[in-house]
């Protein structure tokens, strides 16, 4: 019986899915964590290389997405399908590794279901850190709760945490949305640090450029005043 199911979710990820697989397959060898692999609306042949991966590792296993809607459209896809007490998501892109999740779960207390576990990046370019400081001020000061790194990954919370989601994004806004409701709801939040490399394959599908970037924040700002607001009612 597993104990976790990681969310990867992959667009567009058939180069990387071997390497990603072959490292976890080295570490994941006492069906801990089961590694749900989203093909997330996919236009290559991302499917065809998962099917080939789940005939040769028993700890996978697929979902598929017929059309891209969000980064956090595919993790929820793979979050509602996944019948374990500990949900965790992470990326396909082997910048942030796989089994760093391992790391995570050995500051949970499995008879408590209060906790959120969240990697915090080290290793990255000056430009991303300072990006990443200035989203964590402005998200800190807004909503008014310490919010650092809100992108990290992995992402490690129970099931019990999950079922009280109500209308989460489908979007890169997941990870502010998640990391908020753990805040608001008093889950004991903790953080571990994990290297942030860089990517073996293909490019990033939001870090390509500062058109990119700024779009990004764009879609942040109007999310957050979406959870303010939310706040507000709730009060």
């Amino acid at each position: 019986m597993y104990k976790v199911s990681l969310i990867i979710p992959c667009y567009n990820e058939a180069n990387n899915l071997p390497l990603l697989i072959n490292h976890c397959a080295k570490v994941f060898t006492n069906d801990t964590v089961q590694v749900v692999l989203v093909n997330n609306g996919s236009s290559d042949n991302s499917e065809d290389v998962m099917k080939d991966l789940m005939a040769k590792h028993s700890f996978i296993r697929m979902v598929k997405v017929d059309t891209n809607t969000g980064y956090g459209n595919g993790i929820l896809a793979g979050l509602r399908t996944s019948k374990t007490k500990i949900l965790a998501w992470t990326h396909a892109d082997m910048q942030t590794d796989p089994t760093d999740i391992l790391e995570g779960l050995k500051i949970i207390n499995t008879e408590n279901h209060q906790f959120f576990i969240k990697g915090k990046r080290f290793g990255r370019p000056l430009i991303d850190v300072l990006f990443t400081i200035g989203m964590s001020l402005f998200e800190t000061l807004f909503l008014r709760k310490i919010m650092w790194d809100i992108n990290a990954q992995p992402t490690i919370f129970s099931r019990k945490f999950f079922d009280t989601w109500q209308d989460p994004p489908n979007d890169f806004s997941l990870d502010l949305f998640a990391y908020y409701q753990a805040k608001i709801s008093g889950l004991e939040i903790r953080r571990f640090n994990v290297c942030f490399g860089k990517r073996t394959h293909g490019t990033s599908h939001w870090n390509i450029s500062w058109v990119a970037k700024i779009n990004f924040i764009k879609r942040t700002l109007i999310y957050s005043f979406k959870l303010r607001k939310k706040l507000k009612s709730n009060v």
